[in-house]
């Protein structure tokens, strides 16, 4: 059986200094504890669907994990997806899902370990379940917005539409965070925003190689459909 590779993205260590010299170190380290549990909410999603981790990021805004798929979940048409589709949209929704379990339980709980950090604690869960439901890919949020619009659109409308998506939403938690930074004088909003403009811009490359890669298929698709014309046409005109 494959190990499960774990990757550590350096940019983490600038967040810490960010963090550290902002004072609020200490909401980052919770942060970083649920966004492992969050993403443990991923894992175990994803085993119950049958699949196998493959690897683990650690990055400078929570964790990711990959999977390796069975090539059953390809076969299995619903509406213009896959079961594939289905189960990963199932995946992304388990890890807002865990975070929001942990608001639950420590809202109605009062657990005496965690007695003075039980606020914190909420509201760190709470901030990463929203954070990651931002309808941005590849946050959970954009993820589940893409199967959805996998199923019902088809793979290449999905990728157009949640990259449209991705760079609207951008752009208007760009315009509120600007108010946000100017009265509250947080330089940690600033920080995320800039993580989030370069996963979309990131993003956006991939999706630029792939709507390629998809006018290439097409024109050999019509290259080959007029080839056959063509000699279809000889053969009537010999005959």
């Amino acid at each position: 059986m494959p190990e499960l590779k774990i990757r550590l993205h350096l940019k983490i260590f600038i967040f810490i200094a960010i963090f550290i010299l902002t004072r609020q170190i200490k909401i980052y380290g919770i942060l970083m504890l649920f966004a492992l549990l969050h993403e443990l909410g991923h894992m175990l999603a994803g085993i119950c669907l049958g699949f196998k981790p493959c690897s683990l990021e650690i990055m400078a805004v929570g964790l990711s994990i990959s999977f390796r798929s069975k090539a059953e979940n390809y076969n299995k048409k619903i509406k213009k997806g896959t079961l594939l589709t289905l189960k990963k949209m199932l995946i992304a929704m388990a890890g807002p899902l865990t975070n929001f379990l942990y608001v639950l339980i420590f809202s109605i709980f009062d657990i005496s370990f965690f007695k003075e950090e039980r606020e914190l604690i909420i509201y760190a869960n709470f901030l990463i379940a929203i954070f990651n439901l931002i309808p941005i890919y590849p946050l959970d949020g954009g993820r589940i917005i893409k199967e959805i619009l996998h199923i019902f659109c088809g793979r290449k409308n999905s990728y157009i539409f949640s990259n449209k998506i991705s760079y609207a939403c951008i752009i208007m938690l760009t315009a509120m965070s600007s108010i946000a930074v100017f009265y509250l004088r947080n330089a940690s909003i600033l920080v995320i925003l800039l993580y989030l403009w370069y996963l979309v811009i990131h993003e956006n490359k991939k999706f630029n190689n792939k709507i390629q890669l998809y006018n290439r298929v097409n024109k050999l698709k019509d290259y080959s459909s007029n080839s056959i014309d063509d000699r279809m046409h000889y053969i009537r005109i010999s005959k």
